[in-house]
């Protein structure tokens, strides 16, 4: 995983509660607050995994009486469009 290195402005109190709370979990001051970040937006951004696109068949038959292949033309003018057609075999 790719890090970044970026600066905040805190509370100098935060600071300290944050620190020794870091310490309680056996923790840097870092990897505290990367911690604490990643849970609270777990709900908000969930960690998806490629296997959690994956469509049924059922889902995929459900669908056929409403889908429509986009034609060539508009394959080839939107690869995006066109990468999802081909991955998911609609």
């Amino acid at each position: 995983m790719e890090t970044v290195q970026t600066t905040i402005r805190l509370p100098k109190e935060l600071v300290e509660r944050v620190k020794r709370q870091a310490r309680r979990e056996h923790r840097s001051f870092n990897s505290y607050v990367e911690h604490t970040l990643d849970k609270s937006t777990e709900l908000v951004f969930p960690k998806l995994k490629p296997e959690d696109f994956i469509i049924s068949d059922e889902i995929k038959n459900l669908t056929a009486k409403h889908y429509q292949r986009p034609s060539q033309e508009e394959l080839d003018a939107d690869p995006k469009l066109a990468y999802l057609v081909e991955k998911y075999e609609l």
